[in-house]
């Protein structure tokens, strides 16, 4: 079994290469979570269930952060999540998955933080997790996916939520997902292709067109995958806004978009790097590796393909974490 390991600095080593990194985006499979939702994780797949879902322990995920120097992980739960259309399953399957988690991070002191689950779209549910979520287990954040059940985030039944959240200035990490509308669009071809990095897209969109964003200004975002297609179609977004765009993104869109932290999740090449830098400095990204869905190597080893400084290197796989969730700081450090 993998034990734990002292957390020491992002230091640069010879090539540029990160010593310790924080990954934002590390994925929980709890065994009960597998167990009861198999078909559903199916259907949401294509039919099929890939190895990751299958053979993850939380042992094994130890062993793949100590082989590339992660010191600690948030974890959260990936799509689909724990919405099935039934409103106390949602709401048990995100409490026990959160205990999990959060067990997981007391076993593993310094190696686990937590982005905490919710049962939307049950908004009295997910206002008590959020509560039991950040006063209890005392989560690093909460984790969102980008649609439920076809509705984005900006939709009006959630503005509660929102309101919670932005009354606890909390960091909210969010996650695309494949909608129902458009799981079965190009038969033959996975969501993951297109689908899924697009419903990022979608979910900002509905954020800002709503006025979300505007009026719950103390929520700070982190969107995975270098933001999906958003840095690509960012122009889109601004040249063919609604009317009301003026009232609900007084700032205008780019100021919206760059408030914004993005992970590297997926994103090791540098089309999609060169667009994200284009959209937000350096202090605005983050290590992420979608572990177990993708190897852990593959964004360790992608962040060197951009040629960056060992200050920058640092900044995205260490010191920005640590800025952005100061809870980070006492287990890293001890």
């Amino acid at each position: 079994m993998a034990t734990p390991k002292k957390a020491g600095p992002a230091r640069a080593e010879a090539g540029g290469a990160p010593q310790r990194l924080i990954d934002v985006h590390h994925h929980i499979i709890p065994p009960f979570y597998l167990a009861e939702n198999r078909d559903r994780i199916a259907g949401s797949r294509g039919g099929q269930i890939t190895p990751a879902w299958l053979e993850w322990t939380p042992e094994k995920a130890l062993i793949a952060m100590d082989r590339h120097q992660v010191a600690t992980s948030v974890l959260s739960l990936s799509s689909p999540g724990v919405w099935f259309g039934d409103v106390q399953v949602a709401r048990s399957t995100s409490r026990r998955s959160n205990e999990y988690a959060a067990e997981l991070g007391r076993k593993h002191s310094g190696r686990f933080g937590l982005f905490a689950t919710l049962p939307l779209p049950d908004a009295e549910g997910s206002l008590r997790e959020i509560e039991y979520a950040l006063e209890v287990l005392k989560a690093d954040g909460i984790g969102l996916l980008t649609s439920y059940a076809d509705k984005w985030l900006g939709d009006p039944g959630y503005q509660p939520v929102f309101e919670e959240l932005d009354r606890r200035k909390a960091v909210v990490f969010v996650h695309p997902t494949t909608p129902t509308c458009c799981q079965t669009l190009m038969p033959g071809v996975a969501t993951v292709v297109a689908e899924v990095p697009h419903d990022t897209t979608r979910a900002v969109i509905s954020l800002l067109y709503s006025g979300t964003l505007a009026k719950f200004r103390n929520i700070r975002y982190i969107f995975s995958h270098a933001g999906g297609t958003l840095p690509v179609v960012a122009g889109r977004i601004i040249d063919y806004a609604p009317p009301h765009l003026a009232q609900n993104a007084p700032n205008g869109v780019e100021y919206e978009l760059k408030r914004f932290y993005y992970d590297l999740a997926i994103s090791g090449n540098r089309p999609a790097f060169a667009a994200l830098t284009q959209l937000v400095p350096m202090s605005q990204i983050l290590f992420g590796s979608d572990h177990p869905y993708r190897p852990l190597a593959e964004s360790a080893q992608g962040m060197m393909n951009f040629g960056l400084s060992a200050a920058d290197l640092r900044a995205i796989g260490w010191d920005n974490a640590l800025a952005l969730l100061p809870q980070l700081k006492a287990s890293v450090s001890s």
